[in-house]
């Protein structure tokens, strides 16, 4: 896993532009020779060993779809086992809130630790109603696997915790774990809490990257040495956006002696 950066967020120092080199220590893991599975499920679990640690995240490891596609080459198997794994109840996914078609995965085990973060977070604030966390985790993250829930269906599968109460789903909006769907009221979003800072550092992390590369003279760099540099507008590292748009296709990567190249796949 990602080590902190040693310089803290309020150091006077001054933060490195994307062009100069980080500290070699930070990228314990070498990318190029992480690069490549044939198996959804082992690259899952790589990449989750691998998401960044940084104060300014807040939420439990989560790999993008994107970044499957980068690194297990058939997408119709990553789509097929993706969906078995759902099924499973191994992981859950995610609809991004990012104006793209951006799905997020999370370990069924770690989104449980972030429902229960959660309750424990509104119990020190003296929230009432906090038997619905226990509702939502039992009788719905369990019964729906789906991306999203329609209001009826919610209202019912809580119900069998107890006695359903507007002010039950406000407490869920609130906490993050559901969000209204802006085409359909009716229908909500299964969300992840404390993800919202991330999905702007996410969207800024992708074209501060892409418009590094055009830069360059040939709008390309080695891999090896383009992990190693430091982003300075998303605490989400290089790496993490590196999987990202390999596999959205903004970049490529092509074999060379001297290793992997990293390309601008269009301009």
């Amino acid at each position: 896993m990602e080590k902190p950066s040693s310089t803290s967020p309020s150091s006077p120092r001054k933060r490195r532009r994307i062009g100069e080199q980080s500290d070699p220590s930070a990228q314990s893991d070498s990318l190029e020779l992480n690069f490549s599975f044939s198996d959804t499920l082992v690259a899952l679990q790589m990449m989750r060993s691998q998401f960044p640690s940084n104060p300014k995240i807040l939420v439990k490891p989560f790999v993008l779809q994107s970044q499957l596609y980068s690194s297990v080459k058939d997408r119709t198997q990553v789509d097929r086992e993706l969906e078995s794994l759902r099924r499973e109840k191994v992981i859950r996914i995610f609809k991004l809130n990012t104006g793209q078609d951006d799905h997020a995965i999370m370990f069924l085990d770690d989104y449980l630790d972030e429902i229960k973060c959660v309750a424990e977070r509104m119990k020190a604030k003296k929230q009432d109603d906090l038997a619905i966390f226990e509702w939502f985790k039992l009788h719905v993250v369990h019964s729906k696997l789906d991306p999203s829930i329609e209001h009826e269906e919610l209202c019912s599968l809580l119900s069998l915790g107890g006695k359903v109460k507007d002010e039950h789903l406000t407490v869920l909006i609130n906490a993050g774990l559901l969000a209204r769907q802006l085409v359909d009221p009716n229908m909500y979003w299964f969300t992840i809490p404390n993800i919202g800072s991330l999905l702007k550092s996410l969207s800024q992390g992708r074209q501060e990257l892409l418009s590094f590369l055009k830069r360059r003279r040939y709008k390309e760099m080695m891999m090896a040495t383009l992990e190693k540099k430091s982003l300075r507008f998303s605490p989400l590292d290089i790496r993490f956006h590196l999987r990202d748009l390999i596999g959205s296709g903004s970049l490529k990567t092509s074999q060379t002696p001297s290793g992997l190249v990293v390309q601008i796949a269009k301009d």
